[in-house]
C-alpha cells in the first residue's frame, strides 16, 4: 500500500518531521489472504481427509480385533489339542491298574516313556483311593508336591470327582509351583488315581519363541474362569493385567477350564495398515480421492467376501443334505449285501450286527454268515476286505458267496479257506481279505476254527472270558502260492457260553496298539451279564465312539443248554 492510499488522518506530520505533505506509514508489510473458494476448498479438503481418516481407523481397529480374536481362537485350539496328549497317558495307565490291580512295577515300565526332562511329564505317580486316606502306591520321576503332604493329597482327591475324566489342580501357592493333572479310571470295584506334575517357572514367566505361529502376541494364562494375580499360569509380560487392545477366552480343558487373555504386540494386519491413517492425514487433498477408491475397493471386497461366505453355506448346506442321503444309500446297500436275518438252529441263539463307519459315504466291505450245515452243526464265516467303495463292496459280495459254496462242498473250516483262497489267487487282484471260519457243533459243545490273517474270537463262560488260541494263516489274495495250509483249532465250549466274532473296527484305534483294544473288549464283555442281543448291541454302543473310522461287523452264537 503505497503513502497515496493512507488514510489522510494517518498522515499527520510527527514530531521532529518536516511538514512537506510526506508521511509514513504505520501498517507493516500486506500479507497473503485465502480467498472465499480457497477457505472452501480448504475446508472441504480438510474435511474428507479428516473423515477418511477416521474411516480407515475404524476399519483398521474393528479389522485388528477381528484378527486378535482370530488368533486367539487358533490360539486356545492349540491349548485344547494338548489336552488328549495329557490325557490319554493317564486314562491308559488308570485303566493298567485296574487290569493288574495297582502292579507298581507295571505302572512304572508304562509311565517311564512319558516321564523326566523334556518329556510330557515331570512326575507321576500312582494312587489307591479305596483305603480311608489315599496312599500312593508307585511314583515315577521326581518327587510330588503331593506326595509329601498327605492332609493335601486327601484334599486334592476328594475335590476330583470327575471320575473318566482329566482334573487339573493348580500348585500355585507352592514354593515348588506347577500344574497337577489327576485322572480316575472309571471301575465299579478299584479305585485307582493316576497324578502327573508339570514345573511351572518361579516368576510364571515364559516368552514364546521367535518362530512360533504366536510370536506377535504377548499372553497371560489363568487357571479356571479368574484373571486374578494368584491363578496366573505363565504369561510373557512384565506387568498384569494385559491393557490395550486384548482379548479373553475361556479353553475347557477336562473337568476345569484355563482362561487365556492375548494382545498383539504391534498390528497384526501388517505395517501398512497401521500407518495408512497417517499417509491419508500427510497427503491430504491429493491423496482423499485415491484414500476414497482403496476405501471403496475394500468394503467391495467385503461384500464380496460375505457374498462368497453365503454361497459357501448354501454350498455346504446342500452338500450335508447330498451326504446324508447318499450315506443313506450306503447303509442300505452295504445291509442289502449282508443276511437279512440269522437262521434258527437248535441248541443255538444267533445274532448279529453290523454298524457303519461314523464319517464317510462309502460302503465298507464287513461281511458275515451263519450257516446251517445239518440240524446240529452250523459254520459261522466273518471277514473284512480292505479298502471301502464299490470294489470293496462286489469284492465282499463275491468272497461272501463263494465261501458259501465252499462250505456246502466241505464245512471244514481250513477247507473253505484254502479253496478260497486258490479262487481269490485265479484272477489278477488288487484286494486281500481276512476270514474267520469257525465250525461250531451244539450237541457236542465242540468248536474247530481256522483263520485266515483274522483276530481270534472271544468266548465268554460264565464269566470268564478268553480269545481262543489260533493260529492265523495268510489272509486271503495277500500272498501268492500254488497251496496254502490253513491250520485247525479245536476247542470245547461249556454249556451256556456265548462265541463272539468281529472285525477290526470295534477294536482298532488310532493312536493305540491293538493290544489295548481287545483288552478294553474283553474287560467289557465279561462285566456283562445280559441277553446275546443286548449284549452285542451293549458292546458296539460301548466301544465305538463317535469317530470311528471304520465299519464293524459283530457275531454272537450262545449255546442254550
Amino acid at each position: 500500500m503505497s503513502v497515496r492510499d493512507e488514510d489522510p488522518a494517518l498522515t499527520r506530520a510527527r514530531p521532529g518531521s518536516h511538514e512537506s505533505g510526506v508521511s509514513l506509514p504505520l501498517r507493516g508489510p500486506p500479507m497473503w489472504r485465502l480467498s472465499r473458494s480457497g477457505w472452501v476448498a480448504l475446508a472441504i479438503g480438510l474435511a474428507v481427509t479428516a473423515a477418511l481418516v477416521l474411516t480407515s481407523l475404524a476399519v483398521y481397529n474393528r479389522n485388528e480385533r477381528r484378527l486378535l480374536h482370530l488368533r486367539l481362537r487358533e490360539l486356545s485350539l492349540v491349548l485344547a489339542d494338548t489336552l488328549p496328549s495329557i490325557q490319554l497317558p493317564l486314562a491308559s495307565a488308570g485303566e493298567l491298574a485296574i487290569a493288574t490291580n495297582g502292579d507298581a512295577q507295571k505302572f512304572r515300565a508304562f509311565m517311564a516313556p512319558y516321564v523326566g526332562h523334556g518329556r510330557r511329564f515331570a512326575s507321576a505317580s500312582l494312587w489307591r483311593l479305596d483305603a480311608p486316606r489315599p496312599r500312593q502306591a508307585a511314583l515315577v520321576g521326581a518327587a510330588q508336591v503331593v506326595g509329601s503332604q498327605p492332609r493335601a493329597a486327601a484334599e486334592l482327591f476328594a475335590r476330583a470327582q470327575h471320575p473318566g475324566v482329566l482334573n487339573v489342580i493348580g500348585l500355585l501357592g507352592s514354593p515348588r509351583p506347577g500344574l497337577g493333572f489327576e485322572f480316575t479310571a472309571p471301575s465299579r470295584t478299584r479305585r485307582f488315581a493316576v497324578y502327573a506334575e508339570n514345573p511351572l517357572p518361579a516368576n510364571r514367566r515364559s516368552a514364546i519363541e521367535r518362530n512360533s505361529a504366536f510370536s506377535d502376541l504377548n499372553y497371560a494364562l489363568y487357571l479356571g474362569h479368574s484373571r486374578r494375580s494368584v491363578d496366573l499360569l505363565v504369561t510373557n509380560v512384565k506387568d498384569l493385567p494385559i491393557g490395550g487392545r486384548h482379548a479373553s477366552d475361556a479353553v475347557p480343558f477336562g473337568a476345569s477350564a484355563l482362561t487365556l487373555v492375548a494382545a498383539p504386540k504391534g498390528s497384526l494386519g501388517g505395517t501398512f495398515f497401521s500407518a495408512l491413517p497417517w499417509i491419508i492425514a500427510g497427503v491430504g487433498v491429493l491423496l482423499a480421492a485415491a484414500a476414497a477408491l482403496l476405501t471403496d475397493r475394500l468394503a467391495r471386497g467385503r461384500q464380496r467376501a460375505e457374498r462368497l461366505a453365503g454361497m459357501l453355506d448354501r454350498v455346504a448346506a446342500e452338500n450335508r443334505a447330498m451326504y446324508r442321503e447318499e450315506r443313506s444309500i450306503s447303509q442300505t446297500l452295504q445291509h442289502a449285501l449282508l443276511p437279512e436275518k440269522m437262521p434258527k438252529l437248535q441248541g443255538l441263539r444267533v445274532s448279529a450286527m453290523y454298524v457303519p463307519a461314523a464319517s464317510g459315504i462309502e460302503v465298507g466291505g464287513d461281511w458275515y454268515d451263519v450257516v446251517a450245515v445239518d440240524e446240529r452243526r452250523a459254520v459261522l464265516i466273518i471277514g473284512d476286505v480292505s479298502g471301502h467303495g464299490l470294489e470293496a463292496a462286489t469284492t465282499m459280495a463275491m468272497l461272501r458267496h463263494a465261501a458259501l459254496a465252499y462250505v456246502a462242498q466241505d464245512c471244514a473250516p481250513a477247507s473253505v479257506l484254502a479253496k478260497l483262497a486258490e479262487f481269490v489267487q485265479r484272477s489278477t487282484h488288487g484286494y486281500f481279505a481276512t476270514v474267520l471260519c469257525a465250525l461250531i457243533e451244539a450237541d457236542a459243545h465242540r468248536l474247530t476254527l481256522a483263520s485266515a490273517g483274522h483276530m481270534p474270537p472271544l468266548l465268554l463262560d460264565n464269566g470268564h472270558s478268553r480269545f481262543i488260541d489260533l493260529r492265523p494263516g495268510v489272509a486271503i489274495g495277500a500272498a501268492k502260492q500254488r497251496s496254502w495250509d490253513y491250520r485247525q483249532a479245536t476247542t470245547t465250549v461249556a454249556p451256556r457260553a456265548t462265541l463272539i466274532a468281529f472285525t477290526d473296527g470295534l477294536v482298532e484305534r488310532r493312536s493305540e496298539v491293538l493290544d489295548v483294544g481287545l483288552a478294553r473288549l474283553k474287560d467289557l464283555a465279561s462285566r456283562q451279564e445280559l441277553p446275546l442281543d443286548e449284549l452285542l448291541a451293549k458292546l458296539t454302543r460301548e466301544l465305538n465312539s463317535d469317530e470311528h473310522e471304520d465299519d464293524t461287523a459283530i457275531v454272537g452264537v450262545q449255546w442254550q443248554s
